[in-house]
């Protein structure tokens, strides 16, 4: 097998990706101590005074005027100074050199812009790489995922599964690995909608049955789907007959002189159409028989109702098939003059379920249960492994990193197309100064960042998290919550000394009706006797932070402005270790969704070389 004579666009080359995660990691070793801080110890710790040396007011003014609310101005109208040429050492004065305090607000969000994806110029844009892979559109127009997926996931499952399919058309294969499947959304569809065999793999056993279960409510929908389908054709049938009336006669002549296959449109149909008029191959639980059923008792009724109408209207259903879905007879095999209308409807009846036989076969949806490491042997859970691609919608911590390493190592794996989320997830190998090289670890990945021994740290990974698109629209952060966290931190170190523990508080500020129930409620969770605690006191620790509110708002703020920093770092690391592997052809990082409705939007995207197909 090799690959479409048809060429993939421009990649960034190995040395252009290393020079730019080397350009992030300058500027993040300095801006990391900001997003290493937690907030729950934002007044035990004193953070502000010790990374800042800023008013709060300050802060937040600056971060105004360049920060989110500038997120969608270029970089030189965001600063005020129009055309200017940025580099990387214009921003060595946003901390000071000897207390390590941020001390220019405005540069530093500026620099964080800079050092965003969009900036540095690494991306692929999505519309190239649906150009480069254009072909034959195999899916089926008009199907509304947002009848059964809330609003983010069917604008995730739309995009990606139309890139998926485009990735395995041009690799010709037809078999999808969906690693981290969940709940079976991006699957499901993959599987309804552009005809793949998809095994989707989750090691919840909850979320596998979940997928069994949703994929039997999928069904149900697609049949509906398929119904109002088959009766707005008959009405637009109807209504074209009624305003071209043929005497029947004429309209069996013009069938048996026209052969099926002469319309040249016919070659650009797709064979999913074939579920337009027969129920869904695509799921779990397929019953041919039922299929064979339903269609015989819709051709039949017809047939006994007008024989005339009949042969029009299958030559209707087959008009959509592609052009090798029905086997066309020629005059040497038979005289179809000779054949009645019934036979001759019985004949292509018959193709016709044959057909979707076959498909019902092929094309399938498995949902199944397994830990994916990066050790995993996939031919272990998939018997029938093929040539296929792996994807990943969202999968969490190392399983992102697992997926790229397990997709360089097998050959059978031609194409990956992942996107990661849950950075706090990912173990690092420098993170507690352990010796295992025999490990595996979610990051670093690249050879460059392995050298220097570079760390995040949990904190900054949470923040990477955070969703600074969303705070540019309006999306505020939950100051009061934090809040509240932090100085109820205060109120467990200093009046019960405990300064860690493994219980955790939780969403008890939805829950609580003031400060003193949330305290309340709270030490109950980490068990803690509150009962030698009056109201007064947890009052008199709310009064005292009050006024430093701003405080953690404006430090909340600057790790928002610095969280895509910390992302960027993450997936160069990804992509660059894709450029150090030598069985690749094309490697990139896509934006797929829009970052408002889905935050962690960004495709790492690989192709094996033509070689290894």
């Amino acid at each position: 097998m090799s690959l479409p004579p048809r060429a993939l666009p421009p990649q960034l080359s190995p040395a252009a990706a290393a020079g730019s995660l080397r350009r992030v990691a300058r500027f993040l070793a300095r801006a990391l101590p900001l997003c290493r801080a937690h907030t729950v110890e934002f007044y035990t710790r004193g953070l502000w005074d010790r990374l800042v040396a800023l008013r709060p007011a300050a802060v937040l003014e600056a971060l105004r005027d360049a920060g989110p609310l500038a997120l969608r101005r270029p970089l030189g109208e965001a600063s005020g100074a129009g055309e200017v040429l940025w580099d990387d050492d214009m921003f060595s004065h946003v901390f000071c050199e000897n207390s390590k305090k941020l001390i220019n607000v405005h540069l530093f969000a500026l620099a964080a812009k800079y050092y965003s994806l969009s900036c540095l110029g690494v991306c692929t844009p999505l519309e190239d790489v649906l150009e480069a892979l254009r072909g034959d559109n195999r899916g089926i127009t008009g199907i509304k995922t947002d009848e059964f997926m809330n609003n983010k996931k069917s604008h995730e499952v739309q995009v990606m599964s139309e890139l998926v399919d485009k990735i395995a058309n041009y690799c010709g294969i037809k078999q999808v690995i969906d690693i981290g499947s969940g709940k079976g959304y991006l699957s499901s569809f993959l599987s309804m909608q552009y005809n793949l065999k998809v095994y989707g793999i989750d090691s919840s056993n909850t979320n596998t049955n979940g997928a069994y279960e949703r994929n039997r409510k999928l069904k149900k929908h697609w049949r509906a789907y398929q119904s109002r389908g088959r009766a707005n054709r008959k009405s637009q049938s109807l209504e074209k007959a009624n305003d071209r009336p043929v005497e029947s006669e004429t309209k069996c002549k013009a069938i048996s002189e026209k052969p099926l296959n002469s319309d040249s449109s016919l070659q650009s149909q797709d064979q999913v159409t074939i579920q337009d008029f027969v129920p869904s191959c695509g799921f779990t639980e397929i019953a041919t028989s039922e299929t064979s059923k339903q269609t015989e008792v819709v051709l039949v009724a017809r047939t006994q109702s007008d024989e005339s109408r009949l042969s029009e209207e299958v030559l209707t259903v087959l008009s959509v098939l592609p052009a090798d879905a029905v086997e066309v007879f020629s005059s040497s095999q038979c005289n179809c003059g000779e054949l009645c209308e019934k036979e001759k409807v019985q004949r292509k009846m018959a193709s016709l379920k044959a057909k979707a036989s076959k498909l019902s076969e092929s094309n399938l949806y498995f949902p199944l249960t397994s830990c994916i490491t990066a050790e995993t042997e996939l031919s272990d859970i998939i018997a029938d492994l093929e040539d296929c691609m792996m994807v990943g919608l969202h999968t969490c911590g190392d399983l992102a990193a697992n997926t790229l390493r397990i997709f360089t190592a097998k050959p059978e794996i031609k194409a990956v197309c992942s996107v990661g989320c849950c950075y706090h997830l990912l173990s690092e190998q420098f993170e507690n100064q352990e010796d295992c090289p025999e490990e595996v670890w979610g990051f670093p990945m690249c050879q460059y960042l392995k050298d220097k021994g570079w760390c995040c740290g949990r904190n900054a990974r949470m923040s990477a998290c955070l969703a600074l698109e969303r705070v540019a629209v309006g999306q505020m952060l939950p100051t009061e919550s934090l809040f509240y966290r932090a100085v109820l931190q205060v109120i467990i170190e200093e009046i019960y000394g405990v300064t860690k523990s493994d219980r955790h508080v939780g969403k008890t500020f939805s829950k609580s009706s003031s400060f003193i129930d949330y305290v309340r409620k709270s030490l109950k969770k980490l068990g803690l006797n509150d009962s030698k605690l009056p109201d007064s006191c947890i009052m008199d620790y709310y009064e005292k932070y009050k006024h430093r509110m701003n405080e953690l708002e404006a430090f909340n703020m600057l790790k928002v402005v610095l969280a895509p920093c910390v992302e960027v770092l993450i997936l160069l690391d990804r992509l660059c270790y894709l450029k150090e592997q030598d069985n690749i052809a094309w490697s990139g990082l896509v934006k797929l969704f829009d970052p408002v409705k889905s935050p962690r939007c960004y495709a790492v995207i690989a192709l094996k070389k033509q070689s290894c197909f």
